[in-house]
C-alpha cells in the first residue's frame, strides 16, 4: 500500500512538471468558450475637400494608412469645402480630424479673415504638404509681377477659398487691392479655360507643383510665371510667419530660370477632446508611414522625401497654432525642438 502511494505521488509530480513546462496550468488555461478580449476601436471622420481635388484623394489615402496600421481607430474620409469648412467643423465638434491650410487655421485662431470671431476649439498635429501659391499670366499681357496686374483681368480664386485669402494678403503687402484689377472669382480649372480662350490675362491659385491646370494652359498658350521676389516675400513673412519661400524650378512651365513664389502648408488639425494616446498614434503613423500613403497618392511624396533625408523640422514648419498633447508627446519623443508658441495649452 505504501509502495503504491509513493508511485502515485511520483506520477503526479511528473504530470505536474509536464503541465508547467507546457504553460498549461489551470491558472493560465482560458475558460472554455472564452473569446480573446476585443480591442475597442474609436470611429473618427476626417473632413477633406471637394471630390476630385487633392485634399479628398489624399485624405482617403491617409485614412487607409491609419486603418491599416492602427487597431485603436477607424478613420473615414469625407468630402468637404476644404480649409475654412474643415476648421469650422472641427471647431464645432462635428468631425475629429480636418485638413486645412495653416494660414486659414491661424486666421481662425485669431478671429481674422473669414472668421469674425476667434475659433480655438481645435489643435494642430502637423504638416501634410506644401501648398504653393502660383500665379501665371499670358505672354504678351505685360504681367510678370504682382504690381503688373493693375488694370488687368485676373482670377483671384473662388469666393471663401484659401486662395482668395492668400491673394488678398499678397496684394495688400504689394500696396494693392482687388479694386486695382478686374477681379474674377474663378477656381483654377475655370480660370485656365478662360485664359486659353483669352478672356483672362492672369490667374492665381494654390496648387501642387507642377500643376496640371497650368500645364493645360500651355497646350494652347505661352505663359509667364508671376514672381513674388525677395522684397515682397520679406514683407509677407514679417507679418505672416506661416508663409515660406518656394522656388519653382526652371523649365517647370517653360520658364528659362527659377521663379520665386511663396507657400503655406496643408496641415492636419484635430478636435482637442480626442484622447492623448489616440492622437499620439495618429501622429506617429502619419509621420512614420508617410511613404505608405505616398504610394497611394503623390501629394505625400514631398514629406516622405524630406523625412527620408532626415529633415524632421518640416513636420512643424509653418504651424502657428497650439499642438494637441498627443502630437506634442510624439515630437518630444523623437527629439524635435517644439517652439514655445505652439506647445499645448490647457
Amino acid at each position: 500500500m505504501r509502495r503504491k502511494l509513493i508511485l502515485l505521488l511520483v506520477a503526479l509530480l511528473i504530470i505536474s512538471g509536464m503541465l508547467t513546462g507546457c504553460g498549461t496550468t489551470p491558472e493560465t488555461q482560458p475558460a472554455e468558450g472564452e473569446q480573446p478580449e476585443a480591442v475597442e476601436t474609436m470611429q473618427i471622420n476626417i473632413i477633406t475637400g471637394s471630390t476630385g481635388g487633392t485634399y479628398f484623394a489624399l485624405g482617403g489615402a491617409m485614412a487607409n494608412t491609419w486603418n491599416e496600421y492602427l487597431e485603436t481607430v477607424q478613420v473615414t474620409s469625407q468630402p468637404g469645402g476644404a480649409s475654412v469648412e474643415s476648421i469650422n467643423r472641427v471647431h464645432a465638434g462635428e468631425v475629429g480630424l480636418g485638413m486645412a491650410m495653416n494660414n486659414i487655421a491661424d486666421d481662425a485662431w485669431n478671429g481674422k479673415g473669414a472668421f469674425k470671431s476667434k475659433q480655438q476649439n481645435f489643435r494642430s498635429i502637423g504638416v501634410i504638404y506644401p501648398e504653393v501659391y502660383q500665379g501665371v499670366a499670358l505672354k504678351g499681357s505685360g504681367i510678370s509681377s504682382i504690381e503688373d496686374c493693375k488694370g488687368k483681368r485676373v482670377a483671384v480664386g473662388p469666393v471663401g477659398s484659401g486662395t482668395v485669402v492668400m491673394t488678398e494678403t499678397v496684394f495688400t503687402e504689394a500696396g494693392m487691392t482687388f479694386d486695382d484689377i478686374k477681379a474674377a472669382y474663378d477656381g483654377f480649372g475655370d480660370a485656365a479655360s478662360k485664359m486659353k480662350d483669352g478672356h483672362l490675362d492672369a490667374a492665381f491659385n494654390v496648387l501642387a507643383v507642377p500643376a496640371a491646370a497650368i500645364q493645360d494652359i500651355m497646350t494652347s498658350r505661352d505663359i509667364e510665371v508671376i514672381e513674388i521676389g525677395d522684397d515682397l516675400y520679406r514683407k509677407v513673412k514679417t507679418k505672416y510667419p506661416f508663409f515660406s519661400q518656394y522656388v519653382i524650378p526652371a523649365g517647370t512651365y517653360g520658364n528659362a530660370e527659377d521663379k520665386l513664389t511663396i507657400n503655406c502648408v496643408a496641415a492636419l488639425y484635430v478636435a482637442p477632446d480626442l484622447p492623448e494616446d489616440i492622437v499620439y498614434d495618429i501622429t506617429k503613423v502619419w509621420f512614420e508611414q508617410t511613404s505608405h500613403t505616398a504610394a497611394a497618392h503623390g501629394a505625400a511624396q514631398w514629406l516622405a522625401d524630406e523625412l527620408a533625408a532626415g529633415n524632421k523640422n518640416v513636420m512643424l514648419d509653418g504651424i502657428t497654432t497650439p499642438l494637441h498633447p498627443g502630437a506634442y508627446k510624439y515630437f518630444t519623443e523623437i527629439g524635435l525642438d517644439v517652439p514655445d508658441m505652439i506647445k499645448p495649452i490647457d
